[in-house]
């Protein structure tokens, strides 16, 4: 089989023909979501495995809006605040949203050059520098239909997480009990780890991703008019969006309740309860659930990794470009959209010099945990004022129902805020 026979065959697979919401629900599980995760499974066993099922809904719902948006207005979502806000609104979110992302980036390449090191033995440092240069050249030098290709097979990686669960014993009943019926008391501890894995699961960064990339989708070959200037086709674009988003969402999320869950019943089992980083699951996992449950979950990581950093690097960019009306577009090349690929080369290579300071990867992840945090919950009630206007959307505003679990979903991301910060 020749190279373009082979490109053929996997343009033409069905994994191929899905949309953002696969990449946007996989970038979810990012080396840093899985961090989070493995330390609610290990510190809480099965007693946080309840965020997953309720999280599930709460993402599809507001990702579902940002693809509706992208693909009604053909406008991203900086671009649909930038025209209904006032400036300081939009100014004030890019910013978080830059620091947020470039924290988030090298708390992803430390885990992956981490994971890296205990698979092949190569020295961390290094390999961090490899999977950085790697992942800027990607998105630098490969068109965007073809690079989404390779990111849409990368969502293979998260299945590692499924596999794992078939290498270990799993109390099924007590995981189904506990699932359902938690036994947690909401203390300080208890909401902090709620908002970071409900921080983790509904992140800024996937809103921006997912709207931009329907407007890339829109303007392939042979390009597409937004759905308020040619409505013939909206109902099976509306249908499209809704099936891949609600389908990419559920793979993420079980992905999630996988990762937490063996780290349930592995970790926190042996009295493992304190996890700082994905790396050091993955190495935890190795004496206690043998070397080829460690290698699954370690290839994991690598294979995420290397969706999460460019979808994070390149939401910062379509930000920073829709609002300063710069040409952008992953489809362009780099003197068609300069300022474009400039943000992402300054976002992915101050990560790397982050990762190379004395700032600890747990501590950029916290600090990225906390402006997510302050970011998500206003930008969240923005989302869903934009879909719900008839000046942006025309006929097709979100649905009361999806609004409905929009703002539940900002509710209780603020509700939660609130209450770790709220002493014992």
């Amino acid at each position: 089989m020749t190279p373009r026979d082979l490109w053929q065959r996997l343009r033409e697979h069905p994994l191929a023909r899905l949309g953002p919401g696969l990449i946007t629900g996989v970038a979810d599980d990012d080396p840093s979501g899985i961090a989070t995760y493995s330390q609610a499974g290990s510190q809480f066993g099965f007693n946080m495995l309840w965020t997953m099922p309720i999280a599930y809904p709460l993402m599809a719902a507001i990702q579902s809006m940002c693809a509706r948006l992208g693909r009604v207005t053909g406008r991203g979502l900086a671009a649909n605040i930038k025209a209904v806000f006032p400036p300081g609104v939009l100014r004030l979110v890019v910013l978080l949203l830059l620091l947020a992302n470039m924290l988030n980036i090298a708390a992803d390449i430390a885990a992956m050059g981490e994971v890296a090191e205990l698979v092949t033995g190569l020295p961390r440092h290094e390999m961090t520098i490899v999977f950085t240069i790697l992942t800027l050249l990607l998105q630098v030098l490969v068109p965007y239909h073809r690079y989404v290709v390779y990111l849409k097979w990368l969502t293979l990686s998260l299945l590692a997480y499924a596999a794992v669960l078939f290498t270990v014993q799993v109390p099924w009943r007590e995981v189904a009990l506990r699932t359902a019926l938690p036994s947690l008391q909401f203390d300080s501890t208890t909401a902090m780890m709620v908002v970071g894995v409900f921080g983790t699961t509904i992140s800024p960064y996937l809103f921006f991703w997912q709207a931009s990339e329907e407007v890339e989708d829109m303007n392939r070959d042979p390009p597409r008019q937004p759905l308020l200037a040619d409505p013939a086709g909206a109902a099976a674009e509306l249908r499209r969006i809704r099936w891949d988003t609600w389908s990419g969402m559920l793979y993420s999320d079980l992905a999630s309740y996988f990762i937490m869950l063996a780290a349930a019943v592995t970790l926190h089992a042996a009295g493992v309860t304190d996890i700082q980083t994905a790396a050091e699951a993955a190495s935890a996992l190795r004496p206690l659930a043998g070397p080829f449950t460690f290698q699954l979950f370690a290839l994991g990581i690598l294979g995420v990794g290397l969706i999460g950093v460019p979808v994070l690097a390149g939401s910062a960019a379509y930000a920073v470009a829709e609002g300063m009306d710069w040409s952008f577009g992953l489809e362009r090349r780099v003197h068609e959209a300069r300022g474009f690929y400039a943000v992402i080369a300054v976002s992915v290579l101050g990560a790397l010099a982050l990762q190379q300071s004395p700032i600890s990867p747990m501590k950029a992840l916290f600090y990225s945990a906390v402006i997510n945090g302050v970011v998500a919950v206003p930008l969240m009630a923005v989302v869903i004022l934009l879909a719900s206007r008839k000046a942006v959307m025309g006929p097709y505003v979100a649905s009361r129902p999806i609004r409905a679990l929009g703002w539940m979903a900002t509710a209780l991301m603020g509700l939660a805020s609130v209450r770790m910060l709220v002493p014992d």
